[in-house]
């Protein structure tokens, strides 16, 4: 008698856990979208928050720049450095202002690694971008990538600039 007892408690114990497993197969698919839509929006955030540096940076000092995000600290622009969400290092790729449009017109943007950036000669940061090339699941500005979700000061959603990127040429 105890030990069919002890045979049902252990198919009832199979079955907890079973029901268990797949209870949790469901879930972290869903828990694992919501934390990446999470991370998106702390991004749109964190990026936002960079564009207003800028335009504060612009109001101290009209028609400059600045050469890198940690002036935007010593100005005051900034209240602290945000990291990048998308990436492990938390590292931004940075989007710098190109002098001439292109020949149709389009606003040109250059985008270089922070460590680029430190060897340019009066380097004029405009905004800040994703180092990831994931996927997203949001659109943002009609891009599906992270590493095409701009946020620069002067931008207009309704048209995407030519992106030139660090080392390529025109």
């Amino acid at each position: 008698m105890k030990l069919q007892v002890r045979g049902v408690m252990l198919i009832m114990l199979l079955i907890l856990i079973a029901t268990l497993n797949i209870g949790l197969m469901v879930a972290v698919p869903v828990w694992q979208t919501q934390m990446q839509r999470e991370k998106e929006e702390e991004l749109i955030f964190r990026g936002r928050q960079y564009v207003e540096a800028i335009r504060l940076y612009q109001l101290k000092h009209p028609g400059q720049f600045p050469a890198s995000l940690e002036v935007l600290l010593k100005e005051r622009c900034l209240r602290r450095p945000f990291k990048d969400p998308m990436t492990d290092d938390g590292q931004w790729n940075l989007i710098l202002a190109v002098s001439a449009p292109s020949a149709g017109g389009r606003q040109q943007v250059m985008i270089a690694p922070p460590e680029a950036v430190k060897s340019m000669f009066n380097p004029q940061i405009i905004g800040v971008v994703s180092r990831s090339r994931k996927k997203s699941i949001r659109i943002y500005n009609n891009q599906n990538t992270y590493d095409k979700w701009l946020f620069y000061y002067g931008q207009d959603p309704q048209k995407m600039p030519e992106i030139i990127l660090w080392g390529e040429r025109k």
